[in-house]
């Protein structure tokens, strides 16, 4: 047993004196994305898009703007234009409203952009006969 013990000793004392190769790997650098970026214009255009399709139905819009609502974003006044227009295609009157009010969440606490994004929709909301939510009295519920 003693003889083991110092086999094993001997072993692993040669194998600390004795010089190992150093190699040098190269860095492993990632690649997340080989797409091509997408410009702002384009994906504004790309969820107009999406939402002006004629046969679009309430899943598609609820997806849609689930998905849009998940970006770190606040869409655009021309997305919500035509998310709004497909609501009233759909006569989905509750995902127009539902969509305002996610919009205020998505906006949090910058204060200046709901009401702005509301000035601009104004006279959408005026030709589809749809109420804000303030106008309503449920965002103090």
């Amino acid at each position: 047993m003693l003889r083991a013990v110092f086999r094993l000793s001997a072993s692993g004392a040669r194998s600390l004196a004795r010089p190992r190769p150093s190699y040098s790997a190269p860095l492993a650098s990632r690649c997340y994305s080989h797409g091509k970026v997408e410009t702002d214009e384009e994906f504004d255009s790309r969820w107009v898009t999406y939402f002006n399709k004629p046969d679009i139905d309430a899943w598609e819009l609820r997806k849609g703007m689930n998905t849009l609502i998940g970006y770190d974003l606040v869409p655009e006044a021309k997305i919500l234009d035509s998310a709004l227009r497909a609501c009233r295609r759909l006569n989905d009157l509750a995902s127009a409203i539902r969509i305002l009010e996610a919009v205020k969440d998505k906006a949090g606490p910058h204060k200046d952009i709901y009401p702005y994004l509301i000035q601009e929709l104004k006279p959408t909301l005026t030709e589809l006969g749809i109420s804000t939510p303030e106008e309503l009295g449920i965002d103090r519920l």
